[in-house]
């Protein structure tokens, strides 16, 4: 299996020549440009401190329908609380570094390295990547981050600094995203909570069709907002 070497132009050879656990390139460079190419094409980049940018499109994808959300009674409780409060691109760096930062079971480090925060807050200025977050009064309790294309987002990480912070901020987003015309968001990883919230795995050809699909889509980019109402 050949793993291509990318360089200054902001190309991708076909995801189909992907290794068998989604290792498609190494190399080129974090531009706006060439990230937004990988995500249009359904490849991103994911890679250690020590090691050079690796891009990846792994087959199966997992999804979310918005119109498949499923919120577990336990979690509905915890939202119907009245104690957390959501916001929309109101603390990107703060919600980026949290995901680079927090420990995580059985994860040695991150992967979110300072060339990744930076580029993705170049993204955040020009209104295509986004997070979202929970609150605790003034406490940042947990979020999610990732990139918006057309009406496809791309979730990349998120984090909790409290229990069920980061499934809140994933549900509600989910919710809002669903409530604006958001037609597929990619989980890139299957995780077992993200199947509980309705996740599948679909194929590479399936989820290229949904991309380009959604990518012909009114955009959902621009800064986002909401009324920071409790959850």
């Amino acid at each position: 299996m050949t793993i291509y070497r990318l360089f200054d132009e902001p190309l991708f050879p076909d995801p189909a020549e992907a290794d068998p656990d989604g290792l498609l390139a190494i190399g080129g460079d974090l531009s706006p440009e060439r990230l937004v190419a990988a995500y249009s094409g359904g490849i991103f980049p994911w890679h250690s401190e020590n090691s050079p940018i690796l891009w990846w499109s792994p087959d199966p994808r997992l999804v979310l329908d918005p119109a498949r959300l499923h919120v577990p009674a336990s979690l509905k409780r915890v939202l119907n609380s009245g104690r957390l409060h959501f916001s929309l691109d109101t603390a990107f760096g703060q919600v980026i570094r949290a995901c680079a930062h927090t420990p995580r079971p059985g994860q040695h480090g991150t992967w979110i390295v300072p060339e990744m925060i930076s580029a993705y807050e170049r993204l955040f200025a020009l209104g295509l990547a986004h997070s979202a977050e929970v609150w605790n009064g003034e406490r940042l309790a947990g979020g999610v981050y990732g990139v918006a294309l057309g009406s496809v987002f791309f979730g990349e990480s998120m984090f909790f600094a409290e229990p069920n912070a980061s499934k809140a901020a994933f549900v509600l987003l989910a919710r809002w995203l669903g409530d604006r015309g958001c037609t597929l968001i990619d989980c890139q990883q299957t995780t077992a909570h993200l199947l509980r919230f309705g996740a599948r795995e679909i194929s590479r050809p399936e989820f290229l069709r949904r991309v380009a699909s959604g990518l012909a889509s009114p955009a959902l980019s621009g800064v986002w907002s909401t009324d920071g109402a409790s959850v």
